[in-house]
């Protein structure tokens, strides 16, 4: 095997919370959903299946390296979401803790001089600036338009999908 069995371990762990945030993702685009915000739904519904695809990275990166797979259990979703603002402040905060993990396994990686995990992992490093910085714009523009302006929000995400 190319990686050690505490990395692989770490890795397997995280790809459960990849999925844990794919489900809370899909949560709160199924809230947006309900609240006739489609902009807002879609923009959540690819981010649910962006971390799921991160899960699929982890996992297939632990199957080249010539480890074995061991998805855990994934804790329920919140559904508690009150609000637009609550809704983008939790991504915000989930976004942040994931790249603590990421930061943690890298530095595993490091203390193990795992080049081949150094690579994947700084390649989620990188994607974890652009989720942070994405959702915090979000979270700005929520918090700007405020709980009656959400049709400004939906405007932004509108004009940024065109961009893209």
């Amino acid at each position: 095997m190319l990686v050690s069995d505490k990395l692989i371990a770490e890795m397997n762990k995280q790809i459960g919370r990849e999925l844990g945030a794919s489900n809370q993702y899909l949560s709160i685009a199924a809230y947006f959903d309900a609240e006739t915000l489609p902009e807002l739904a879609g923009f959540f519904y690819r981010q649910s299946v962006e971390e799921r695809e991160h899960a699929l990275k982890f996992a297939k990166f632990i199957v080249e390296a010539g480890g074995r797979v061991a998805v855990p259990a994934v804790e329920a979703t919140r559904s508690d979401i009150g609000s637009a603002e609550a809704a983008v402040k939790m991504s915000v905060e989930w976004e942040m803790e994931v790249t603590r993990q990421i930061n943690a396994l890298l530095d595993l990686a490091l203390q193990e001089k795992d080049r081949l995990a150094m690579g994947t992992l700084n390649w989620f490093v990188a994607e974890q600036l652009e989720e942070v910085s994405s959702m915090e714009a979000l979270l700005a523009v929520v918090r700007r338009a405020g709980p009656s302006g959400l049709l400004f929000v939906e405007d932004y995400l509108a004009r940024r999908s065109a961009k893209s």
